[in-house]
């Protein structure tokens, strides 16, 4: 599938981007410091606490035991695995690439690990939840990518990110998720 070409290259670019601290950088930055504080601060904390691993961990829990319960082993399997791989990723590259936070000095804030924890959490939940042919099997992977989104957004107006920190994670993770695809991963679904 061509995303599971295109998302890893166009990480790639992000983080040389921001490593370098090339022209995307400064517009990332500006960007980010125009919208800061905008928006209800309330709503825009519990956006941002959506990618909290103590509120989306569950989520993808709850969808793990369900999918088990059906009988899809590796698909469950799969998506922990998923999980585990967001701070193997993302804590060496926030050492890396040592970047500052939007109001702090403090660095190690690309890529953002909310960002990854929301999209794999949600993501992985709704695509082993989501039950193909079904009349509102559309509904789970578009709430996941509204909580993923809702979450990037909370993260940048309350400026604990960078956008370019959520769109890295976004990028690096989006491909992860690709194998969780109905049919991508054969076995371990009992037949309906």
């Amino acid at each position: 599938m061509l995303w599971a070409l295109l998302a890893p290259a166009l990480f790639a670019l992000i983080t040389w981007q921001v490593a370098a601290d090339g022209p995307l950088r400064g517009l990332d930055e500006r960007t980010g410091r125009a919208v800061v504080g905008h928006g209800p601060a309330r709503l825009t904390e519990l956006l941002a606490d959506l990618g909290n691993t103590q509120v989306a961990l569950p989520v993808l829990a709850c969808a793990i035991v369900l999918a088990l319960v059906r009988g899809a082993r590796r698909r469950a399997l799969y998506a922990a695995l998923a999980m585990a791989t967001v701070p193997l990723l993302v804590v060496p590259l926030k050492a890396w690439i040592a970047r500052p936070g939007p109001l702090t000095g403090a660095i190690g804030y690309y890529p953002s690990g909310h960002a990854a924890t929301a999209l794999v959490a949600y993501g992985a939940a709704a695509l082993l939840l989501a039950r193909p042919g079904r009349r509102w099997s559309w509904m789970m992977p578009v709430a996941a990518a509204f909580l993923a989104t809702a979450t990037g957004i909370g993260l940048v107006l309350r400026g604990y990110h960078w956008p370019l920190d959520v769109l890295g994670s976004w990028l690096l993770f989006g491909a992860v998720l690709l194998p969780l695809r109905p049919g991508a991963l054969r076995g371990g679904q009992r037949p309906k």
